[in-house]
C-alpha cells in the first residue's frame, strides 16, 4: 500500500469513527428540528389511518398547507374538513389512485396550478389483502405492487424535480416493519414493503449530495387501524400495537430533524442485529414462539 492509500484508509477510519461519536451523541442531546411553517405537505392515503393523524399533525406543527391523496372522497372530505376546523390550516383534497402512473401525473399538474409546489411528499397509501401465495387472487398480487411499491415511483418523479430545483424538499415513506421480517399470510405486503425500502435506500443515498433535499423512512411495527383489524399478536402485553396517532408524531419529528430511518418502537433495532448473525433455524423458532406463523389467521382488515 502507498503513502497516499495509507492516509486515505486513515481518514477514512477516523471519519467512521466520528460519525458514530456523533449519532450517540446525538441520541443524548436535542436535535435541531427545522420549522415546518411555509410548507406545503402531501400525503398519500391520506384519507384515514395513518394518513389522517399525519394531516393532523403536520398542520399542528405550522404546515402552510395540506394535501390529502386518496380514492375514498367521503374520508378525504371528512379529514380535510376536520384538520382546516381544528388547526385553521389550509387543506386540499384530491382523488387520486397512485397505482395510475396517468393520474398521478395528471393530479400532480392540477395541484402544482390549484395550490402550489409540493414541499414535503409523505407516500403513505398502502393495501394488503392478507392471503398466502396460492390463496390469493393474481389480479390482487398485482394491485398491492402497483400501490405499495409503483406508486412511490410516479409521486416521487412528479414532484422530486421541482423540490431538486428548489434545493428545498423532503421526501417520506411509511413503511413497515414486515419489509426486513417477513410473515406467512402477507406474502403481497411483505413483498412490496420490501421493495419500497430497497426503493427509499436507493433514493436516499442518491439525495445526498443534493442540498436542501432529503428522505425519511419510517418502519413501524404492527399498528392498530383499520387496515390490520384481526391480526393477532401473541404477547400483546410485551408487543402492543402502535398507536397511528404516535407512528405520525414520530414521523413528524424524523422529518424535522432530518432523520433517515425511524423504527417503531426503538426495540426492533434487535430484529436487525439479531437477523445479522443467528443461524435461520433460531430466527424460525422465535418466529414460531412470537406467534408470527398464525398472526394473520384471523386477519379481517380493510382492504
Amino acid at each position: 500500500m502507498d503513502l497516499n492509500n495509507f492516509g486515505n484508509a486513515v481518514l477514512f477510519t477516523f471519519h467512521i469513527i466520528f460519525c458514530i461519536l456523533k449519532a450517540c451523541f446525538g441520541l443524548l442531546l436535542p436535535s435541531r428540528r427545522k420549522d415546518l411553517r411555509g410548507e406545503v405537505v402531501l400525503i398519500t392515503g391520506g384519507g384515514r389511518g395513518i394518513g389522517r393523524h399525519l394531516g393532523k399533525e403536520f398542520a399542528k406543527h405550522g404546515a402552510k398547507k395540506l394535501i390529502l391523496w386518496g380514492r375514498t372522497e367521503r374520508c378525504l372530505k371528512e379529514t380535510c374538513e376536520e384538520i382546516s376546523l381544528t388547526t385553521g390550516a389550509e387543506c386540499h383534497y384530491f382523488l387520486c389512485d397512485v397505482a395510475n402512473r396517468e393520474e398521478v401525473y395528471k393530479q400532480a399538474k392540477v395541484v402544482r396550478e390549484k395550490v402550489g409546489d409540493v414541499t414535503i411528499l409523505v407516500n403513505n397509501a398502502a393495501v394488503v389483502h392478507g392471503r398466502s401465495l396460492m390463496a390469493s387472487d393474481d389480479d390482487a398480487l398485482m394491485k398491492t405492487q402497483h400501490i405499495n411499491t409503483l406508486g412511490q415511483f410516479w409521486t416521487t418523479k412528479a414532484f422530486l424535480p421541482r423540490m431538486l430545483e428548489l434545493c428545498h424538499g423532503h421526501v417520506v415513506c411509511i413503511n413497515s416493519i414486515l419489509s426486513l421480517s417477513s410473515i406467512p399470510g402477507a406474502i403481497d405486503y411483505c413483498t412490496s414493503k420490501a421493495s419500497s425500502l430497497a426503493f427509499m435506500e436507493s433514493l436516499t443515498l442518491g439525495l445526498l449530495d443534493c442540498p436542501g433535499v432529503g428522505c425519511t423512512t419510517v418502519l413501524p411495527f404492527h399498528t392498530n387501524t383499520d387496515m390490520f383489524q384481526g391480526m393477532r399478536v401473541r404477547f400483546p402485553q410485551l408487543f402492543p400495537p402502535l398507536n397511528p396517532e404516535l407512528v405520525a408524531q414520530r414521523t413528524v419529528d424524523a422529518v424535522r430533524t432530518n432523520t433517515p430511518f425511524i423504527y417503531l418502537p426503538w426495540t426492533m433495532h434487535a430484529l436487525v442485529i439479531l437477523k445479522s448473525f443467528l443461524p435461520q433455524a433460531a430466527l424460525e423458532e422465535i418466529q414460531r414462539f412470537s406467534g408470527c406463523y398464525t398472526c394473520m389467521d384471523t386477519f379481517k382488515g380493510r382492504t
